[in-house]
């Protein structure tokens, strides 16, 4: 008998199916759309105790190829998908999953230190992840509404309508791009292309060789060509750093590097604003450090003082300001500012001899201060209609003030030095706009985070990652202080020199190397911000319905 030709799952030339095996292959599909989310998630940063280094799965580390494997299986089933409503369903899945992976941790602050009930929080979570799945759907309806019948161009629309996926959850209701697919290449074969086209253009060069392969394995007469298309492309991109494609040049003001001292107080995050024991210590610990640090540069963590300086105990904010008044040191210490009328901020107070080296004057120049921009919703600004929500948690939350785009540097030593709070560092575009002019571009940022709410989970190793792209994307080190970790010296290359055991309070000492120049994506998102991806997705989607419409 002769036997029936293999067909891949919903294939366009299936129109009738037993009923029996459409459910099994609809299940099908459903469990690989779900599981290729998870690995998705799992691909930023290995999640797992337990590792392959083989493979590369590395605990808290990315596996590239893994969000390879992710987005390739989605593609395959998007591919065969009978029309946009299924693609719509399969997409949106596929995020939801990759979602509720990425940022579980989030039960842990509003479960076991908000209090929220756990049914509620689950919900929240899953919810949170639905909203944001919309994106993927909607870009994965319209892929199989639009997309072109030629591989290599199907390739490139789905990449573009994930990258409009991508582009929406950065930038609409106050976005929370968080788990992007780029963070997975922040080691390997696309590394050196993130000072050209920052972390969405390698979502988007990540997304077009995941679909290239997997409409390629779908056509086995092209099989063999596109394989060795992939291989040599991959190898071009590999040899980029031999050119140094992407590095910038020391300015020689900056060659020598300036020592720092970072501070992780390890505070346990439900006594962290608990005026009998975690205010205490706080104030007891980090007041300790701040007065015997050796470093030109000491840095503590986001709200490492948990008071506003008049709540301080008498004394203590002016013998800080005192203790750098004169010498060589500065400090950055993160707290909160403001009052009752004109509103609070989450900041960092910058402290400075006036004379480096020279005796304190009589009357001491104001702080240098930076207040957070880019507040974290439910956290730090509460949306319309949603303080019902707040209230069910114990969390002292509330509206903070934003900050400005692009605020000045802290000049300190010769160097520029660019702070962001918490997860300011998620929005390169933002941090961009620091280097429209160049004369005042930051030779180092410096992240100060409290990343105590999420406990001791992968949110920790997410957030370096994160981190580690920023260094790539703009040719610069990115010292972090942190409440818990990871409190670590980034070099420029994206590596990390110098590290604290999470967890553990203790003082990292290292030196940082200030660099200037200005890498191709600094200079474009400085002056354009995501106008440029956004003009390649839409002009990808006009595309698209222009010769689907003459087809």
């Amino acid at each position: 008998m002769r036997s029936l030709p293999a067909v891949r799952l919903g294939s366009p030339g299936i129109r009738r199916i037993a009923p029996a095996t459409g459910y099994r292959l609809a299940w099908l599909q459903l469990a690989i759309v779900l599981v290729a989310g998870a690995l998705h998630a799992a691909s930023m940063a290995w999640p797992f105790p337990l590792g392959a280094s083989a493979l590369g799965l590395v605990p808290g580390q990315p596996a590239g190829w893994l969000q390879l494997l992710a987005l390739a299986l989605l593609a395959g089933q998007l591919d065969g998908a009978q029309n946009w409503r299924r693609g719509a369903w399969l997409g949106g899945l596929f995020a939801v999953a990759m979602q509720c992976a990425t940022s579980w941790w989030l039960f842990i602050s509003l479960h076991v230190y908000g209090g929220l009930a756990a049914p509620l929080t689950v919900l929240a979570i899953v919810l949170l992840a639905v909203l944001l799945g919309l994106y993927y759907a909607a870009a994965s309806a319209l892929f199989v509404a639009f997309a072109p019948v030629q591989a290599a161009w199907r390739a490139l629309f789905f990449a573009a309508m994930w990258l409009l996926a991508e582009l929406a959850r950065v930038q609409f209701f106050t976005g929370f791009p968080w788990g992007e697919g780029g963070y997975a290449h922040v080691d390997g074969w696309a590394r050196p292309l993130a000072a050209w086209v920052g972390v969405h253009g390698l979502t988007f060069i990540a997304a077009s060789v995941a679909a290239w392969l997997a409409f390629s394995l779908l056509a086995p007469r092209t099989r063999w060509r596109s394989a060795l298309a992939g291989v040599l492309a991959s190898a071009a991109i590999a040899w980029l750093p031999v050119f140094n494609v992407g590095d910038v040049e020391p300015d020689p003001a900056l060659v020598r590097p300036m020592s720092v001292t970072l501070l992780q107080g390890n505070i346990p995050q439900d006594e962290k604003f608990v005026s009998g024991t975690g205010v205490a210590t706080a104030l007891r610990w980090y007041g300790e450090q701040l007065q015997s640090a050796k470093g030109a540069l000491v840095i503590a963590p986001e709200t490492a003082l948990p008071l506003l300086p008049r709540q301080l105990p008498d004394g203590y904010w002016q013998a800080l300001r005192a203790r750098f008044a004169s010498g060589d040191q500065a400090a950055l210490i993160g707290l909160p500012l403001g009052d009752f009328n004109t509103g609070y901020s989450n900041s960092v107070l910058g402290l400075k001899p006036a004379l480096p080296g020279q005796a304190a004057p009589l009357v001491q120049p104001e702080p240098y201060r930076y207040d957070k921009h880019h507040l974290v919703p439910f956290g730090e600004v509460i949306p319309p209609g949603f303080h019902w929500f707040i209230r069910l948690m114990n969390i002292p939350l509330g509206d903070f003030n934003r900050g400005a785009v692009g605020q000045p540097s802290f000049a300190w030593q010769g160097q520029r030095l660019a702070p962001n709070i918490c997860y300011e560092d998620l929005f390169g575009e933002e941090l961009a706009a620091r280097f429209a002019d160049a004369s005042q571009a930051p030779t180092v940022f410096v992240n100060v985070s409290n990343i105590g709410w999420f406990g001791n989970t992968v949110a920790i190793d997410q957030h370096l990652q994160i981190s580690r792209m920023r260094a790539l994307e703009f040719g610069r080190p990115m010292i972090r202080a942190t409440n818990t970790g990871a409190t670590v010296i980034i070099n420029r290359l994206g590596e990390v020199t110098h590290s604290l055991p999470r967890h553990t309070r203790g003082a990292l000492n290292g030196d940082v190397q200030g660099r200037s120049g200005i890498t191709p994506y600094a200079w474009w998102a400085g002056r354009f911000g995501l106008w440029p991806l956004w003009g390649l997705g839409l002009a990808a989607l006009g595309l698209g319905l222009f010769f689907r419409r003459r087809g």
